[in-house]
């Protein structure tokens, strides 16, 4: 669907968005690459965050608050002033498609999809232009493990690998519960996966020398944990798509439920698998788990957990020790461990305390998948 705007430079910022991102989904495969060290096409889901900055640019050009020249060229939109102005207008919410939505700030994960899109956009229109971009306050989660101690973190998981059992605030845990602990701690560090997509890594997602893992991703997530995608893709508040995947649509308007549907359809469901690099300290405390594990599994009777990278090491009513362990059962596993870890580790020069809970931790880290070719050479795929 074609749409017309009333200043040049939207105009022709949709004409570059365009050739990368046509709303005809007839050209969808003719898309132009964009920009970048290695050029790539834009996925659906970041055609419609391209277009929906368009659509707030349009909102801004024209409002008191913007330069003048911002309605001449595409390019004026990218100066300091039209960023700065454009910036403070989008963080209040006054450039928010609803009428009713406007003047409720964004929230930071909105803000931080719309600086990408700034920054994928002035590529497009003033290549090697230095633009400055905002800076989108990170969330406190992210202070649990400080980046400058990650080196610090994978060398104390490398040494404690190998030693002996850890004991720690009231806890005390066999060598084989060690292993198994600091195996998933480096994994989450290293892949972020969670908690169901950790309990369901098996042997084969291994690669040749714990080099690299597969982390298979799990479709029945995908929208209801896209909260904030799906609300700046369907500019309605996140709570309203809450409500409506959440079997509350009853409690919005009907043109509200239809706009979060399509959006939801929309969006491209993540990869099916992803492959991670491992870091040496991982390698290490995996390559013990291992190990570990085998010895288990060696005397149970079952074939249940042959192929489970995790595995029970006490009889549980799920079986005797060496079975799957459950999603459950690695979240418990995980809080136990870490409730030790800490406590052993309390006091020793660079170690940040980790959070005792799987998914804080998982959102703490920045895990970036690896391309296809580097997967292809580690044997990840």
């Amino acid at each position: 669907m074609t749409r017309s705007y009333d200043a040049t430079s939207v105009r022709q910022l949709a004409a570059v968005v365009e050739r990368v991102a046509p709303r005809d989904r007839e050209r969808w495969d003719d898309r132009e690459p964009v920009p970048g060290v290695v050029s790539a096409r834009v996925s659906r889901s970041r055609a419609d965050q391209l277009w929906m900055v368009v659509g707030m640019f349009d909102r801004a050009v024209g409002r008191e608050e913007m330069p003048d020249r911002s309605r001449r060229s595409a390019a004026q939109l990218f100066t300091r002033p039209a960023q700065k102005e454009f910036w403070r207008l989008a963080e209040a919410g006054e450039l928010r498609a609803r009428p009713e939505d406007v003047g409720r700030p964004l929230p930071v994960a909105t803000l931080r999809i719309v600086r990408d899109v700034l920054a994928l956009l002035a590529d497009l229109v003033v290549p090697g232009r230095t633009v400055k971009l905002p800076v989108v306050e990170q969330p406190e989660l992210k202070d649990t493990v400080a980046a400058r101690d990650r080196a610090a973190l994978y060398r104390g998981l490398a040494d404690l690998a190998a030693h002996g059992p850890l004991q720690g605030g009231g806890i005390g845990m066999s060598g084989a519960e060690r292993d198994r602990v600091l195996a998933m701690v480096g994994i989450v560090l290293d892949a972020a996966p969670r908690s169901g997509e950790l309990a369901a890594l098996r042997l084969e997602d291994l690669a040749e020398d714990l080099v690299a893992v597969r982390v298979r991703r799990r479709p029945q997530r995908a929208p209801t944990s896209r909260v904030d995608e799906i609300a700046a893709l369907a500019q309605v508040h996140p709570a309203s798509v809450k409500a409506v995947l959440h079997g509350a649509a009853h409690q919005r308007s009907e043109m509200t439920r239809q706009r979060v549907l399509a959006a939801a359809a929309e969006l491209e469901p993540p990869p099916e698998v992803e492959s991670f690099e491992l870091s040496g300290g991982t390698r290490v405390a995996v390559k013990r788990w291992l190990a570990s594990r085998q010895r288990v599994v060696d005397a149970l009777p079952l074939e249940g957990g042959r192929s489970a990278l995790w595995v029970t090491l006490r009889a549980s009513k799920t079986g005797p020790p060496g079975v799957t362990l459950s999603t459950d059962g690695v979240r418990v596993a995980y809080a136990k461990g870490v409730t030790a870890l800490n406590f052993a580790m309390a006091g020793r020069y660079g170690w940040s305390p980790l959070p005792t809970t799987m998914e804080q931790l998982r959102r703490a880290v920045d895990a970036v998948p690896l391309e296809a070719e580097r997967a292809q050479a580690l044997g990840a795929v």
